[in-house]
């Protein structure tokens, strides 16, 4: 008898130790896996990132589709992924990456990044209003929450953090970035890109370099970067990107901004769950753009999906 009760105290521990080894397995693995990351070593720009394996199937499966094919020719469509997965080795594949397009309120993750390196060297101070507004900028895409942020920081003050050596999400020589040269109303002094004279545009490669540098904490520190991380997660509203990635990825957290006007429509998200931990982006000018954008997010997957088994 006393064996038996040995053997049942024995085998208890035994399951009780192995029950803790794996709580604290996936304990480790979740702040491991915990954004922004911990990289111990030097991040890459994102041209050393391009991958032409990635880029071969991107391409093969962009233009599988006759009218998306179409507005890749016509430059009126333009994307960037990046695959995170696998933390030893980042991946970027785009199509029509450098051509810089306007993109309404995607932006406004300039004004953001402004208004964090303002409030971290005490240049703005970080208010209850200003953290509200920042919040209702991105999250709701609130154009007078946007407005007040940009006469807070100044387009000068939005540019010299864009062309920050340590970021670079403005370049002339990679065709711009990132660029915010006009309040979000009616009224007001503008203050257009050098390149095109834009007053709200983007490239794909540089709305993915931001994600990119966002989730490996690189944007001003790994605290700034994750405050902007908390700002950026759970969008209020549920379209282009968002919508699809309801459906597919219920458990994934999102990090995103979008944007339309017009014609003009554009949605960037930092996608990170279980299965799923990389960046999209889509810049279109067309009609049915926002529906475009909705459509992109499952052949995006099959992409990233496919590219790693190879």
């Amino acid at each position: 008898m006393n064996f038996i009760k040995n053997k049942k105290i024995l085998l208890t521990f035994i399951l009780s130790f192995v029950a803790l080894f794996v709580i604290g397995q996936t304990s480790i693995q979740y702040q491991k896996d915990k954004l922004p990351l911990t990289l111990e070593r030097q991040i890459q720009p994102i041209k050393e990132i391009e991958d032409p394996y990635l880029q071969s199937i991107l391409e093969k499966e962009i233009n599988s589709n006759k009218t998306w094919r179409r507005l890749i020719k016509g430059r009126q469509m333009s994307i960037g992924i990046v695959d995170l997965s696998d933390t030893t080795k980042f991946r970027y594949a785009g199509m029509n990456d450098n051509f810089m397009m306007y993109a309404a309120s995607l932006p406004k993750i300039a004004i953001l990044l402004a208004a964090m390196d303002a409030i971290d060297k005490g240049q703005l101070e970080y208010t209850e209003k200003v953290k509200k507004d920042l919040r209702l900028m991105i999250s709701k895409s609130n154009n007078r929450a946007s407005t007040r942020m940009i006469d807070r920081v100044g387009y000068k003050k939005i540019e010299e953090v864009l062309r920050a050596p340590k970021h670079k999400l403005y370049d002339e020589e990679v065709g711009g970035g990132l660029w915010v040269g006009k309040r979000y109303a009616a009224a007001g002094k503008k203050y257009p890109d050098p390149i095109k004279g834009l007053s709200h545009a983007a490239t794909t490669r540089q709305v993915c370099s931001f994600y990119y540098q966002l989730a490996l904490g690189n944007l001003i520190s790994t605290e700034r970067s994750k405050e902007m991380l908390d700002i950026m997660k759970k969008p209020d509203l549920h379209h282009k990107f968002v919508n699809t990635l309801d459906k597919v990825a219920p458990k994934a957290d999102v990090y995103r901004k979008s944007g339309s006007w017009r014609n003009y429509h554009s949605d960037s998200a930092l996608v990170w769950g279980p299965d799923r931990k990389y960046i999209i982006v889509a810049l279109i000018d067309y009609d049915y753009g926002e529906q475009t954008i909705r459509d992109l997010v499952r052949p995006l997957e099959k992409v990233l999906k496919k590219s790693r088994s190879l």
